[in-house]
Parts: C-alpha cells; sequence; structure tokens
C-alpha cells in the first residue's frame, strides 16, 4: 500500500553533529579497506573524489589499494552479465583483490552496490563473494547487510517495506515497474520476504533480523550492535532508513560490532557506501568544474533506459528547440545488416550536429524488444546487443563532444568502458542528486571530458533537461 510522501517529515529528528562524532571515530578506528563492486556505473552516485576502476587487472587493484582513500570502486557491468559471466566476473575479481591486499598487508570489506529499486544478480554475487573471502582469508562472514536506502533517488525503507517515492506518493518497490523487470523481477512486499523469493527458501523471512526505524530514532546503538552481534550463517540484516543521519546511526553499530571480530557481507544501494566511507556533503557541480577543455563542439546524450521516467525525461528534454533529436530503430536489431545501416545513420547524422556546435541527443525506439524464445538470457542478450549499438554512437564518433551524458545502467558502462575506453576515472561528484559525473582519464578516447552518468531511475522528469542546461549555459 502507497504512503504520502509527507510521512517522512514525520519522523523523530537525531543529533546528526553527536552520530557525526561518534561515527568519525568509528572510521578512524578501522583499517579495513572497502572494495565496492558495482554492477553499473551508477553506483557512484553520492561520492566525489573518488576512484573507479573499470578492469580488475592486478595493477589497477593494487593501485587501489595504495589510495589514502578507505574506498575504492571497480565496475563489474554485471547487471547486464549472464548467470555465467557474472560467477566468472566474481570469482576473478575475488581473488585479484585478495592477492593485493595481502600484498599491501591489508584487510578488507566487499560491498556489492546495486540496484536501490533490488534489480540485479542476488543472492549469487554476494554468495561468491562469501566463498571467496573465506576461502582466501580463513574467516567466517557472520551475515549479509542488506541497505537499498537512497535519498537522493527518492527509495526509503520503513517497517521493513521498501518505497520507491513518486511525486507525493511512496510506492511500495514490488508494485512499481521495477518489480516487473524481465530478468531480476520479484513480488515480496517485505524486505524479508525479498530475501525469501530470491534465496528460494535458503533464508525465511521470519529469520531475517530487521533494524527498526524506532531503535534508529531512539538512538539505541547498543541495541542495534546486540541484533548484529547475534548475526551467523550469513543471516540477513534489513536496514530501515528514510534519511542518511539512520544510516550513520546503523553504521556506528555495526563498525563496533566489526571491531569486535563480526565479519559481514554488504548488498547495498549508493547512500550506505558514502557513510561508510566517511565521504563529505559536496554541493552540486557547475560547469566550469565539469568542462575545463573548452571547446566549440556540442555534447552527446545517448538514451538505452527504457523506464517510463526516461521516456518522459527525454520527452521533457525535447522542449530544448536547440537541440538535435536521432531516434535509432532498435526494432531492427534481430537483423544484423539493417542494424549496422541504422547505427551508421545515426553516427552521420550525429557527426554533423556536434561539428556544427548542436548538441545532440540519440535514444532507442522506445518499445521494448523481445526475444522470440521468451527466455530471460536471450532477453538479456538482445538488450546487451542494442546497448553496443547505442555506445558505438559514441566510441565510433571522429569528434570530440563537449561532454557525454549516458541514460541507462547498462548503456552507462558500455559507453564508459567500450566507448570512451576509461581504465580509472575520478568521480568528480553529482551534476543533480543521485546522478554522477565522472573525469575520464587521460588513457580514455577523450580525455579530460565529463562523462555524466544518468541512471534510468533517477531524477524527476526535468531533471535530463536540467542536467544539458547546466552544461551548455541554456
Amino acid at each position: 500500500m502507497a504512503l504520502k510522501a509527507d510521512v517522512l517529515a514525520s519522523y523523530k529528528k537525531i543529533d546528526e553533529t553527536y552520530i557525526d562524532e561518534l561515527l568519525n571515530k568509528e572510521i578512524a578506528a578501522n583499517n579495513k579497506k572497502i572494495v565496492v563492486l558495482d554492477d553499473d556505473p551508477t553506483g557512484v552516485q553520492t561520492v566525489h573524489d573518488i576512484s573507479v576502476y573499470t578492469n580488475w587487472e592486478k595493477d589497477s587493484i593494487r593501485q587501489g589499494f595504495e589510495e589514502e582513500n578507505n574506498l575504492f570502486y571497480v565496475l563489474t557491468n554485471s547487471r547486464g552479465f549472464t548467470v555465467e559471466q557474472t560467477t566468472k566476473v566474481h570469482n576473478e575479481i575475488a581473488a585479484v583483490v585478495d592477492g593485493a591486499a595481502k600484498e599491501d598487508g591489508k584487510e578488507y570489506i566487499f560491498i556489492s552496490r546495486s540496484d536501490s529499486t533490488l534489480r540485479g544478480h542476488f543472492p549469487l554475487e554476494t554468495e561468491l563473494l562469501k566463498e571467496n573471502y573465506e576461502k582466501n582469508t580463513g574467516k567466517t562472514i557472520d551475515g549479509e547487510i542488506l541497505c537499498p536506502f537512497f535519498k537522493e533517488g527518492g527509495r526509503f525503507t520503513i517497517d521493513n517495506v521498501h518505497y520507491v517515492k513518486y511525486g507525493n506518493e511512496l510506492v511500495p518497490a514490488n508494485e512499481t515497474e521495477f518489480a516487473k523487470d524481465k530478468t531480476f523481477g520479484y513480488s515480496a512486499e517485505t524486505m524479508p520476504g525479498y530475501v525469501e523469493e530470491k534465496t528460494k527458501g535458503a533464508y525465511q523471512a521470519a529469520d531475517v533480523i530487521c533494524i527498526s526505524l524506532e531503535d534508529i530514532h531512539n538512538m539505541d546503538i547498543d541495541k542495534i550492535e546486540g541484533q548484529l552481534m547475534s548475526v551467523k550463517g550469513f543471516n540477513k540484516i534489513i536496514v530501515n532508513a528514510v534519511d542518511y543521519v539512520d544510516v550513520k546511526v546503523f553504521c556506528v553499530a555495526l563498525y563496533r560490532a566489526m571491531a569486535k571480530g563480526k565479519v559481514f557481507m554488504f548488498r547495498t544501494a549508493a547512500a550506505i557506501v558514502k557513510v561508510m566511507g566517511g565521504v563529505s556533503d559536496q554541493p552540486l557541480l557547475t560547469k566550469e568544474q565539469m568542462v575545463v577543455k573548452e571547446t566549440a563542439n556540442g555534447g552527446i546524450v545517448v538514451v538505452g533506459s527504457h523506464t517510463d521516467k526516461t521516456t518522459k525525461q527525454v520527452e521533457c528534454l525535447k522542449e530544448l528547440t536547440d537541440i538535435e533529436f536521432i531516434e535509432l530503430d532498435a526494432t531492427l536489431v534481430k537483423d544484423d545488416a539493417a542494424f549496422e545501416a541504422e547505427v551508421q545513420r545515426c553516427l552521420a547524422a550525429e557527426e554533423a550536429c556536434i561539428k556544427a556546435g548542436k548538441t545532440v541527443c540519440c535514444y532507442t525506439t522506445r518499445a521494448l524488444i523481445t526475444a522470440d524464445t521468451g527466455d530471460k538470457e536471450d532477453e538479456l542478450r538482445l538488450s546487451v546487443k542494442i546497448s553496443d549499438a547505442v555506445q558505438s554512437l559514441v566510441g565510433r564518433l571522429s569528434i570530440t563532444p563537449s561532454f557525454v551524458i549516458a541514460k541507462g545502467g547498462i548503456t552507462s558502462s558500455d559507453v564508459g568502458t567500450k566507448a570512451l575506453a576509461v581504465k580509472k576515472a575520478n568521480v568528480l561528484g553529482q551534476i543533480r542528486p543521485g546522478i554522477p559525473v565522472w573525469q575520464t582519464g587521460e588513457e580514455s578516447k577523450f580525455p579530460m571530458t565529463p562523462y555524466i552518468i544518468f541512471p534510468g531511475n533517477v531524477g524527476e522528469i526535468t531533471t535530463l533537461k536540467e542536467a544539458v542546461q547546466v552544461l551548455t549555459n541554456k
């Protein structure tokens, strides 16, 4: 059942200054490196001045461990992978991370950062990381923490139900379009029910430990720590949260439990990463902070996401009359020759616009393309093929755009890793809440170009238009 969004303002206020002092002490006492495996590039949507590596070669991971920051990201892009590919990648990363940690003499924690609307390879990814971690370190992981709260995207967990904010309403995630995802759909309303559904009953809803908003708002840190200390057998812990300070209260108890020897795995949205890493707040980015190489060329926006929100955001963007719109006919995807000709047509039109100083938006046909077989893995392969075409509209450019915006998780990953060939990026911050900006490295196709990673399910209807206006001073 939906709730009115004004319920968020009704919760007891917490003394955040006091909690910050407690949390900062706990973070300073923790010497474990936080390694965040991100299943698409949008997971850096809460942090700034943090490195994200798009590969897991030994040198890259070693570099992550040597950084002063207590966390770094590794982009897996596994939300666009099959089960087989996901398994292979997680086994590889776990081995390289453990090797680098031992060389550097550091302990580490894995956070599996995934979608705030609960899509992705769960429980597969964290089970793989658990098996590898326990084998490599000889330690037992006591429990797995699920924290899908993500304020910037309007995701709140209340009374163990995860909600998505639509206007003035909070809608249970299982009633949204995201729960109907062809690959990662689910039906459970409560988070404990979601755990039982996704683990096929291996972990029963009744056994899941829930950290209540009441205990958080009463700052009953000892009670929460006691709940964490009681966890065993890789049981699941749900964190209820309506604001960042709620996560901070939880993390004080979490760090205290870890200091006493408890070991946890994390399956979370982006917010708790910022809190655990002690990343400070920062104002939204200006054009001057993002565009460091002035050019007369136009920018490019590529859209692969098919969420209803994305479609409405693209329609709103059309209110800007000085932007050229090009539709890539994705219905041709099953005919290789016809689809390549369509890509070439779009590419030629883009080049002409960018060269003329005009920003261009290329988007895929809004109709969902389905596999004839109805098989989930075939559906995923088709979507990857379309995304590959979309990224090539950036990767095959012969002219450098003033900026690149990619809309959608799989699309933005492919644009970042394949089209722009980024190996390591610095997260500058956010252009709008929950919308991160990478500064591309010298090794990339367009060095020092702002790359805006725009999740398919984030922002208001006007947010894509606002982001383009910031970048174009229009």
